[in-house]
């Protein structure tokens, strides 16, 4: 029984790999073989370069009604494709369909995002996830991980400067659950999404300073989560020390 199941999970696995080469080899194919589709893939390329949400809003509104649609994707290739910034989305998202309605569909896209990324990892390894992030970037997450345990995911999804992509990779190549891994992230990229949503649908195009020192602010909240973590871990030790001294 227990070696059907490996079969099973092989033959799964195998399909997955497949899935997964073809959707990109298609992608691949359509960029170099239909202009169309390429001069689209430059223009976000432009639009992330640039740092301007109002750029990306204007994009996504030109769909019409099909825009949540592209915001939606658009946040998936962002995860995929690390490490452009997913704020831009979610203040672009705020800007368009109102505070609220644009946190959920930043919310949903980016947890669609994180799930993509865990199971490229998962399916195709740590050589393609180098390839897709870079291979320092997944060493300092690995060390992460490593410190902080089960609330990792969740810490790193507390603090803005800690790539949101990154982890998702890297939680794909642990023996993490899926469930639990979604779970973290959700919990975790929650108080950002409605933060980033709720100033983004009162910015302009030109509030940066405005955004700078939100990003700040939730870096400074996140190094309080992460000292605090650290604090409790290293004292655990001495306590333990001391209380087996006592006895």
């Amino acid at each position: 029984m227990g070696e059907n199941k490996d079969n099973k999970s092989k033959k799964t696995n195998i399909i997955g790999k497949a899935v997964i080469i073809a959707s990109a080899l298609a992608v691949l194919l359509s960029y170099f073989a239909v202009p169309g589709v390429r001069d689209a893939f430059n223009s976000i390329g432009r639009m992330f370069a640039s740092g301007d949400f109002m750029v990306i809003r204007q994009f996504v509104d030109s769909y019409g009604a099909y825009a949540a649609a592209v915001s939606f994707m658009l946040m998936i290739l962002q995860s995929v494709a690390a490490p452009l910034p997913a704020f831009l989305i979610t203040f672009a998202n705020a800007s368009l369909f109102g505070w609220w309605k644009g946190a959920i569909l930043s919310w949903t896209s980016a947890m669609a995002g994180a799930a993509l990324c865990f199971w490229i990892a998962r399916i195709l390894g740590r050589d393609v996830v180098e390839r897709l992030t870079s291979k320092a970037g997944l060493e300092q997450i690995d060390e992460f991980f490593e410190k902080h345990g089960r609330l990792s995911i969740l810490i790193a999804r507390l603090l803005p400067f800690i790539s949101f992509d990154i982890v998702s990779y890297a939680a794909g190549l642990t023996s993490m659950s899926f469930g639990g891994f979604l779970v973290a992230t959700g919990i975790g990229q929650l108080p950002a999404t409605l933060v980033y949503s709720y100033v983004g649908g009162m910015l302009t195009g030109g509030a940066k300073l405005m955004v700078t020192g939100l990003l700040i602010l939730f870096a400074l909240s996140g190094l309080i989560v992460l000292i605090r973590q650290v604090y409790i871990e290293r004292t655990k030790p001495q306590t333990a020390d001391k209380e087996r001294s006592d006895g």
